[in-house]
Order: C-alpha cells, then structure tokens, then sequence
C-alpha cells in the first residue's frame, strides 16, 4: 500500500514526476514493447553501454525508442571505447537513425581503458561529438559517492566537465547514481548549484523491484544501504522477498526540494530543474505502471 503524500506536498511531488524519463539495456526491446503504450509519449529513454552488449544491439535499441514515439539517449562508456574509430562508428549509426542528438558519456567500468578515453572528460574533450551532430551532452552525478573515486575527485570533474560542454557550446544535464536517502541527494544539489552548475539534473530513482536486488545494486554502486536508509525508502527489512516502489522516496524529495532550504525545484524547460530518472531493473512496464499510479493517486488525493 503506497503512503499517502500529506496535502501540501503533492503539488510538489507530482512537479517532481513530471517528464520523467526511463532507462533501459540493448536486450530490453521487448519489454519496451510490451510498455509502449504505458509510457507518456515523448519520454526519454537512455539506453546503456554494458560490456556485455555489442553495437547491433546498442543501436537496435536507440531505433526502438524513436520509433515508438520516445526520446533515445544512448550511453557511452568512455573506458570501454576501444578506439576513436569504433566511437565515430557508433555516433554515426546512431546519426543515421536519428538518434545522436543527445549522449549521456559515463566513464564506465572498466578499472583500465580498453582504449584511448581515459574517462567522460577525454570523450568530451575529444571533439567527436560536435562532428556528428551532438547536440546535448549527460553526465553523471554521486551524490552518495563512488567506491574507488574520492568525493574531491568527484567535485572537480562536475566542475571541469560543466566548463568543457559550456565552451564547446553544448547543453548539459546531469542523471545521478540512484539513491535511497533524500539528504545526501539536497546536499550535493545544493553544493552543484553553488558551483555554478545550472544544468537541469535529474536524480536516479529506482523503479519498482525486488528489495534484495536493490540492496545489491545499491552496495555494487556505493550508495547507502544501511538499515535507516533502507527504512526511510519505505520497504521492510523483514520481507526481503517483497517488492519495493520509491513512493515515500519520491514524496520525500519533492517536500525537500520544495522548501526554502531546498536543492533546486521541479520545473519544465527552466535552468536548474530538478526531475527524477528511472533505474528500471529491466521492468519498463512495471515503472511505467508504478508511476501512472503514483501520479493518479497524488492528483486525486
């Protein structure tokens, strides 16, 4: 049974909700199939970079989504990139299906490049994206931290990518690791903002699913998964086996960002909005379900 948001801050969460966008595998076509008709029209969709997937399945997936009336973001992962060669060819099939106008460039796994990128700096710094026709570019945010990358390190590369993309005339958003708690996420929006970082940001959230593959994403990603976190998500520690949807985390954020001391506020097409993106764990039709839901019932209340 979903909590039921208190009056004065369901405007605020539905603000939150608006325009959300999904992500999805190259493997999930099927399952966006399936949810196609569950998924607002116009919803961005990233599309990941998974060493386990090659580039027919990469691009296959960016088509599904624009031919089915959605936004493709498809991801790069810097360090997975063999060479520039195999990232012109892919940013030139993705060019071909009109799907290169919006990149979200990740470091990526990998503890040693298998080529020349270092991290999503050397992707941008690069000057590939501009030649084929990379319009905006998303970068990620840890607000909750990195296991092998220090929250100074962090800092500066927010800092040093925002510059790289304003001078190079390109648009920026950012798309955060999925988190549990609402106050580191304020915390580092708050800190982005006083450094100048404008870009709309949208924090990840993870869609519906079974709490112990939350519990270990979470710990894979180094984002909190103590005992009070997981309680303050709002799912039980003594039912493992049940399924858990980011009601009260969502509700929660909403509240914070929409108080004075906030990170920023929901807001359509303005610098600094603040949006949710969707970790969907392969189950786009069980989001989808899970947010029409969410928002029928904060309307109606």
């Amino acid at each position: 049974m979903a909590r039921s948001a208190p009056t004065a801050n369901r405007a605020a969460s539905l603000e939150l909700i608006e325009d959300f966008s999904l992500e999805m595998t190259g493997k999930d076509i099927p399952g966006l199939l399936e949810a196609k008709d569950r998924i607002p029209a116009g919803t961005r969709i990233n599309v990941t970079f998974l060493g386990n997937e090659d580039l027919e399945m990469r691009v296959a997936a960016a088509k599904a989504v624009r031919d089915n009336g959605f936004v493709p973001v498809p991801h790069l992962s810097a360090r997975r990139l063999k060479s520039q060669g195999q990232l012109e060819e892919f940013l030139g099939r993705l060019r071909e299906i009109g799907a290169a106008e919006r990149i979200f460039v990740i470091g990526g796994d990998p503890a040693t490049p298998e080529g020349p990128y270092e991290d999503s700096r050397a992707v941008i710094a690069s000057g590939v994206l501009q030649a084929f026709g990379v319009r905006e570019v998303g970068i990620g945010g840890y607000p909750e931290g990195h296991p092998d990358i220090s929250r100074d390190a962090l800092e500066g590369a927010l800092i040093d990518k925002a510059a790289a993309l304003r001078d190079q005339g390109l648009k920026m958003f950012v798309i955060t690791q999925f988190a549990f708690d609402t106050e580191p996420v304020t915390a580092w929006i708050d800190a982005a903002r006083a450094h100048g970082i404008d870009a709309p940001i949208r924090v990840g959230t993870p869609g519906p699913a079974g709490v112990k593959r939350l519990m270990n994403f979470a710990r894979r990603f180094g984002v909190g998964a103590n005992a009070m976190i997981v309680k303050k998500y709002g799912f039980s520690l003594t039912n493992l086996m049940g399924d858990a949807g980011p009601d009260r985390f969502v509700d929660d954020l909403a509240a914070a960002l929409a108080s004075p001391q906030g990170g920023g506020g929901a807001g359509e097409g303005i610098a600094g909005r603040v949006g949710l993106h969707f970790y969907t764990f392969g189950g786009l039709a069980a989001t989808a379900d899970w947010a029409d839901r969410f928002i029928a019932e904060r309307a109606s209340a």
